[in-house]
């Protein structure tokens, strides 16, 4: 794979980014200010997936497991 094409792949990206965001009509600080607040509210999203969704797949499963009649070591 080509690294000027994989550049100009993501240039693209980047720019169709800012095309549906409307971050091409924003000030430097406007944008900056924007892309810190979506990258923050994107890594709150990503951790508490990251710590939560165990939990309930885990309670899910203890919960389907009753209904079914199957009892693994875990549970108890």
């Amino acid at each position: 794979m080509d690294f000027r094409r994989v550049k100009e792949y993501f240039s693209w990206l980047y720019y169709q980014y800012q095309i549906i965001s409307c971050c091409a009509v924003l000030e430097p600080w406007e944008r900056s200010m924007f892309n810190t607040i979506l990258l923050t509210i994107f890594a709150m999203v990503v951790y508490t997936a990251y710590v939560f969704i165990p939990i309930h797949i885990r309670l899910a499963w203890e919960f389907f497991s009753k209904i079914c009649g199957y009892h693994s070591a875990i549970s108890n």
